[in-house]
């Protein structure tokens, strides 16, 4: 299958003190999903913000809101990201007990499922809920902080989890380093979905961003030929 090519800025690494017009400027310049880290300080060392900030930005954009849980536990707040406007809520294997029950959860909310897997998570605990899943997300850094490098062992981890996937309808995606010089690695292992956070937001306003993304898309592109 032939999955499409989409950026997903991460507006973990955007300028909070204008937040809705750094999501306006990034779609414009762009980008199809927006990418939203959500952190407790518990399952990760670091904290962002909550399902009330996405309610906030949904509004202004028609972008694919998809929502990145690192969070433990996540099943109680699953509602909570539904109702604020998720398109795609992710969860990581690891949040919970029962990761069969939260992704029956997440569909029952009428939203995409999404399994993110740690660098030291196998491939193998999707195995038993690959039918449940429509989103994987290989983490190419450990989670908690923008501005880290790329782990290059992930890439055979991608390669495994786009063979585990087959012909089945679920987007592959990948979070942590991406940039022009990583890009082409991910995609040629299978992703077809980019995270990049500090890469893109590094400049600023839309005549940047668009720059990046397009470079960004352009080695993905790339990668996959």
């Amino acid at each position: 299958m032939n999955r499409p090519l989409l950026i997903a800025p991460s507006i973990l690494a955007a300028n909070f003190a204008k937040l809705g017009q750094e999501v306006v400027d990034v779609v414009e310049a762009g980008a199809e999903w927006v990418h939203l880290d959500v952190m407790d300080g518990h399952f990760v060392p670091n904290i962002s913000f909550g399902p009330a900030i996405i309610k906030a930005l949904r509004p202004l954009t028609k972008a694919v809101f998809d929502c990145h849980l690192m969070i433990a536990p996540a099943d109680p707040y699953l509602a909570a990201f539904a109702d604020a406007g998720c398109d795609y809520i992710t969860v990581h294997a690891e949040a919970g007990p029962h990761l069969h029950r939260s992704l029956q959860t997440i569909r029952a909310l009428g939203k995409k499922a999404g399994v993110s897997l740690n660098p030291a998570t196998p491939v193998s605990v999707l195995e038993n809920v690959i039918d449940d899943v429509d989103l994987i997300l290989i983490m190419s850094v450990n989670p908690g902080f923008g501005g880290q490098s790329f782990i290059p062992s992930t890439a055979a981890k991608i390669a495994q989890a786009h063979a585990l996937i087959g012909n089945r309808d679920i987007a592959l995606e990948v979070d942590g380093g991406i940039t022009v010089d990583t890009a082409p690695i991910v995609t040629k292992a299978g992703a077809n979905v980019l995270v990049a956070g500090s890469a893109v937001y590094k400049g600023d306003g839309v005549d940047a961003y668009r720059k990046t993304v397009s470079a960004i898309r352009a080695a993905a592109e790339g990668g996959r030929a």
